[in-house]
């Protein structure tokens, strides 16, 4: 099934390894290095410019990893997936 994460951008459920609240999870220093790391590599999608992030999903297809910066809450993800 693809979920909605934000302003058009859909993924499959099956890809999802983790989905995180970024004011809980931005605290920790090994949580943001991981964001910049992806970041730099290319695999950092930020899904909406116009609204603020509020969660990040970590995704693995084929073994690529892609983080996507969604403004939808942890909980909103929860209740797309269910």
């Amino acid at each position: 099934m693809y979920i909605g994460i934000g302003q058009d951008s859909v993924i499959k459920d099956k890809d999802i390894l983790g989905i995180f609240d970024l004011d809980n999870t931005t605290v920790s220093k090994a949580t943001r290095e991981y964001i910049n790391t992806a970041s730099k590599d290319g695999d950092c999608i930020t899904v909406s410019l116009e609204e603020l992030p509020k969660s990040f999903i970590v995704t693995a297809k084929n073994g690529d990893r892609k983080v996507y910066i969604s403004p939808y809450n942890t909980s909103t993800i929860f209740k797309r997936i269910k």
